[in-house]
């Protein structure tokens, strides 16, 4: 009996090395997803989805998420920092789009998901590290963990499947380019006059909810995100083509408006 458990435990652990060598951290399988079903408009500073072409690969979605469900806790503890983050990211992404397949094309918004005392963020479906996870868990309790990453580029990273929300990139995050995939998403983002803009007759910076909503996320820190007024300035030069107005964002004495966020499907039908 003893060499039997012996035996299971071997092959528990020869189990595990496997699945952590051979889990690919160039993340293909999505990366040929998103290239296939994403398309960016607005001047590269959106994008809308074909959910129905990745209804059609369905098959292959669900083979992506499984190949993140395989990845065993210890192994992803032992991952780097930027390999831990870019695995979270397209895991929450993936499995959005997922969820949004379950009632697809039943529905014009993701907050139509869920049940009366449920939001769609709440629902258990995503499989990690042999648990059911929310969308919620992914983003709050993984992503945005206090002293774990501690990033607010993270927000135009993970996305809602909205018009509202940061575009969907139509490549996957990487560990190795993921500071210039997120800055490059902070300046599309900022980019995009329908989220994010100067109003002249108000003389206000007018910008996306999300910078209210996650405004103490702005303030830590981390790559001189100190408040939101210093991410603002630091990328004034895409919010604005006006240099006088660029100056003003820059000193930070601009009377900031949050936009309505607009919660309907980024569908490219």
């Amino acid at each position: 009996m003893n060499y039997f458990l012996k035996f299971l435990a071997l092959f528990a652990a020869f189990t595990s090395a496997t699945v952590f060598a051979q889990f690919d951290h160039a993340h293909r399988a999505w990366d040929e997803l998103l290239k296939k079903h994403v398309t960016y408009i607005s001047n590269g500073n959106a994008s809308q989805v074909s959910y129905r072409g990745f209804a059609q690969d369905r098959a292959l979605l669900k083979q992506y998420l499984d190949s993140a469900a395989a990845v065993p806790e210890a192994n992803y503890n032992a991952w780097n920092k930027p390999q831990q983050l870019a695995f979270l990211i397209n895991v929450y992404n993936a499995a959005t789009i997922e969820l949004i397949l379950t009632k697809y094309p039943n529905l014009k918004s993701i907050r139509e998901l869920g049940g009366t005392f449920t939001k769609p963020w709440s629902i258990k479906f995503v499989k990690l590290f042999g648990r059911e996870l929310t969308l919620d868990n992914v983003e709050h309790d993984m992503i945005r963990a206090e002293g774990v990453f501690n990033d607010p580029r993270i927000h135009v990273a993970v996305v809602c499947a909205s018009i509202g929300c940061p575009m969907l990139r139509n490549e996957s995050f990487t560990a190795e380019k993921l500071d210039s995939q997120l800055d490059d998403g902070m300046r599309r983002f900022f980019s995009d006059r329908s989220r994010n803009r100067y109003n002249a007759e108000t003389k206000k910076l007018e910008v996306s909810k999300i910078f209210d909503w996650y405004k103490k996320d702005f303030t830590k820190g981390h790559k001189g995100f100190n408040s939101l007024e210093t991410t603002l300035a630091k990328y004034a030069d895409a919010l604005t083509d006006d240099a006088a107005v660029r100056s003003e964002i820059r000193s930070g004495k601009l009377a900031i408006a949050y936009l309505d966020y607009d919660w309907n499907l980024n569908d490219r039908r």
